[in-house]
């Protein structure tokens, strides 16, 4: 058990692993999937951080200069459609018509 988890974590780790082998998963499947959904309903109920979609990077830099995903995540904001499959270059024009 992950020093951050919960006893009730834990359970509900235990609960979701023996879920899926009993749909027919690997172990090693069933282990993963019930790690994400416990990280999942932790991040969900705030209790930690969710690094890789927070941030739009500092409104006072350039566009260019930002990282890809904050570049994502400034357009999820603005609802550009095509965002995930888009290059920075291509990232930066659409936020950049986009206002």
């Amino acid at each position: 058990m992950p020093k951050a988890w919960s006893e009730k974590d834990e359970r509900q780790y235990e609960h979701v692993k023996t879920s899926e082998r009993q749909r027919g998963r690997s172990v090693a499947r069933a282990k993963e999937i019930a790690a994400r959904t416990v990280n999942k309903q932790r991040r969900h109920e705030g209790r930690t951080p969710n690094k890789t979609t927070q941030g739009t990077g500092n409104p006072n830099r350039r566009l260019a200069d930002r990282s890809v995903r904050e570049l994502r995540n400034r357009a999820s904001q603005l609802e550009i459609d095509g965002r995930s499959k888009m290059t920075k270059e291509e990232l930066v024009k659409a936020i950049a018509r986009h206002g």
